[in-house]
């Protein structure tokens, strides 16, 4: 993906043909230097795709942390220099990105924390519930937070789903046909609502199983009947639906390789954070 041409749509949105209200009142030889501030505990995110707004509209801008760092309640986190009118022009979708991506990366920082303080090595993972056109840069958020972006696009990877089943087959059959019609080089995932299905899908040759909308009891039954008949071993095991930072640990204890969690993208709360834009004398 351009990066570059996607941040150029996010400001084309935001000016339109132009900053009306800036440009009636701001002098365009007015220099200025700006800091965006970080209010509250996060890990920062979005540094980069700021920088590069920055440069659009000719200004600088000079991190003060990096991405991915843990930074307290009133943090400077970057430092700005330009035109006045052309600061006030991105400060919009500088700081709604930077807010955005720096709840993502809080988000999952949070759960992955929980995992570790359980002392176990399962993975957090996004899905694909992101904000159409925001999924190459939530994921990549979801990284700085520690967490694994999963499939970033259908083709990444095969996942077939219950609708997929309905239309295709048993999980048998549709692992059967994925395997005949995709490179072995694609990961073949199967989502499964029982232990019976998870077994199956296992026995068809699936690389990864997801356990989807299950209690950590009915988990633990899919694990014992899937080490029951030795297939533990030969498959990654992934749970997904209903996961909570309340109940997350109770998932963990269960001894799953991956937790995928779709509110770290389609539903983070941003971060708040504020620009404070300072003149510099001629």
């Amino acid at each position: 993906m351009n990066v570059e041409r996607k941040l150029e749509q996010f400001l084309d949105e935001d000016v339109g043909n132009g900053d009306i209200t800036t440009d009636s009142l701001v002098d365009p030889t007015t220099r200025s230097i700006g800091s965006v501030i970080c209010k509250e505990r996060a890990i920062v995110a979005g540094l980069a795709e700021s920088i590069i707004l920055l440069k659009l509209v000719g200004c600088e801008g000079r991190p003060q942390v990096r991405d991915s760092q843990e930074v307290p309640a009133g943090t400077v986190v970057l430092e700005i220099n330009g035109r006045g009118v052309d600061v006030l022009k991105v400060e919009r979708t500088l700081l709604n990105l930077l807010c955005h991506l720096s709840g993502v990366a809080t988000a999952t920082a949070e759960l992955v924390n929980i995992i570790k303080t359980n002392g176990a090595s399962a993975r957090i993972a996004c899905t694909r519930k992101t904000l159409p056109g925001l999924r190459y840069f939530e994921k990549k958020a979801v990284e700085l937070g520690g967490g694994d972006a999963h499939r970033l696009r259908l083709d990444d990877a095969v996942l077939i789903k219950d609708n997929h089943l309905e239309l295709a087959g048993s999980i048998t059959e549709t692992v059967r046909k994925a395997k005949a019609k995709v490179s072995f080089t694609k990961k073949i995932e199967v989502e499964a609502t029982s232990p019976d299905q998870a077994v199956e899908a296992a026995l068809a040759g699936a690389d990864i199983v997801l356990l989807d909308n299950m209690t950590p009891q009915e988990v633990r039954k899919s694990l014992s009947q899937l080490e029951a008949k030795k297939l533990r071993d030969h498959i990654l095991l992934e749970v997904s639906g209903g996961i909570t930072r309340e109940n997350l640990a109770s998932y963990v204890k269960t001894g799953v390789d991956v937790i995928s969690v779709g509110s770290i993208t389609n539903s983070a709360r941003a971060i708040d954070m504020s620009l404070e834009l300072r003149s510099v004398k001629k």
